[in-house]
């Protein structure tokens, strides 16, 4: 694992210009992180499982009940961002999933990350999967929206048009890519107005735990699962 690092995004950099350093807070080592991935490693190879990649939304689904008939491994750690998952996909490729399902992203805008290093992040999982587990089908969870009446102090900085953003690019990446689906979920969990269904979230952003069994239900109606 990489140390706690803060990487230097350069927007517009010049040599006449080094003023235009921009600090990107990609810092993803903490107590959370390292005490669950550790007992990641040291939980037994399940070979062909279907991985859910992610955090607190991945963390906080009940896939194994609600789907008990398929080799559901959870893999998601609360707080993760894009960077804490490239840097953990070795205990992903060891499991050599049958399929992957990545959804990343939400706490990277929460700490201003541009779309762009979050996208680049996608990028970078898709490749070293492809190169290490090539039979493994990804798919690429669409961002969800949030509900900005109900959204909590904590995550005021996401902005639905960012998530937007990013699920237009993630259709794009997953059809330049072989083996790559995109997962569009909002036919399941947002309004009319492409808001977080309300009913389905206590604060805005996370969902009730009822709400992953029409998710799942969606996932198997669309024969993803």
């Amino acid at each position: 694992m990489k140390l706690r690092y803060l990487s230097l995004l350069l927007l517009g950099l010049s040599s006449k210009n080094l003023n235009a350093q921009v600090a990107i807070d990609s810092n993803y080592v903490f107590s959370g992180y390292t005490e669950r991935l550790a007992l990641f490693n040291k939980m037994p190879v399940k070979k062909g499982a279907v991985i859910f990649l992610g955090d607190s939304l991945t963390e906080a689904g009940r896939w194994e009940d609600i789907a008990p008939e398929l080799p559901i491994l959870n893999r998601g750690i609360s707080g993760d961002i894009s960077f804490g998952v490239v840097d953990r996909l070795e205990e992903i490729i060891r499991h050599q999933p049958k399929k992957l399902f990545v959804m990343i992203g939400v706490n990277d805008l929460k700490r201003n990350v541009p779309v762009s290093n979050i996208l680049e992040n996608y990028r970078k999982i898709i490749k070293r999967v492809q190169a290490e587990s090539p039979k493994t089908k990804i798919y690429l969870s669409s961002l969800m929206p949030i509900n900005d009446a109900k959204l909590i102090a904590a995550f005021k900085q996401v902005k639905n048009e960012d998530i937007l953003k990013i699920n237009a690019e993630l259709t794009q990446i997953a059809a330049q890519n072989k083996n790559v689906t995109f997962v569009d979920l909002y036919p399941v969990i947002a309004d009319e107005k492409g808001q977080l269904k309300a009913e389905m979230t206590p604060d805005g952003i996370h969902l009730e735990v009822a709400a992953y069994i029409p998710y799942i239900n969606y996932l198997k109606s669309k024969k993803y699962l």
